[in-house]
């Protein structure tokens, strides 16, 4: 069965969220801290990663992200305090640049 990856990602003052789903979190991520994600992240410049979880099943990680997009405001926010309680950015450590541009970092 596939694994998938439901994730938030946020601006640095954390006032906009964008829910998303992909099968590699980490190139994923890479693309909406690089600009090339979704319009509205571009817009919003929502570049930290502040929540993400892992679910089995490529069907299930589908619903959970729409279950998610569903969500008041105040019940995402509460989702990502729970297991990041300082809303701090998740993949700090999980890129490098190299000559300039940003990668994922090998062993991370």
């Amino acid at each position: 069965m596939r694994k998938g990856f439901v994730y938030i990602m946020s601006n640095k003052n954390r006032t906009t969220f964008y829910i998303g789903m992909t099968n590699a979190i980490k190139r994923r991520v890479l693309v909406h801290k690089t600009g090339n994600g979704s319009a509205f992240s571009k817009r919003y410049n929502l570049v930290d990663l502040v929540y993400f979880e892992i679910i089995e099943g490529f069907d299930e990680c589908i619903q959970r992200e729409k279950q998610l997009k569903n969500w008041h405001r105040d019940w995402k926010i509460n989702l990502i305090k729970e297991n990041n309680p300082k809303m701090i950015d998740l993949a700090t450590d999980w890129y490098v640049k190299v000559d300039g541009l940003l990668v994922i970092a090998r062993g991370r």
